[in-house]
């Protein structure tokens, strides 16, 4: 009987362990999806951020582009008004 005794004891132990293991696992599971959500959100933003910089790069660059042709159309006007007069 103490046989017996001591067994069930062992077994319950076991599982008792067993279970401790488990919730320690979903646990660390949670953990890690927090973690790669948050990665996820980080990069995310940063993607944003890098698209945001570039449009806000294109539009000034043709804002420039779009003053230096002012620049070269009037230069071609006083080039021709130069030019007729002579």
């Amino acid at each position: 009987m103490k046989k017996v005794a001591v067994t069930v004891a062992v077994l319950a132990l076991g599982l008792a362990a067993c279970q401790a293991k488990t919730e320690e696992n979903a646990a660390a599971n949670e953990a890690n999806v927090e973690n790669a959500a948050s990665e996820d959100v980080n990069a995310a933003t940063t993607d944003a951020g890098n698209a945001a910089d570039n449009a806000l790069d294109a539009a000034g660059n043709a804002i420039e582009n779009a003053g230096n042709a002012v620049d070269n159309a009037a230069s071609a006007v006083g080039n021709s008004t130069e030019n007729a007069t002579h």
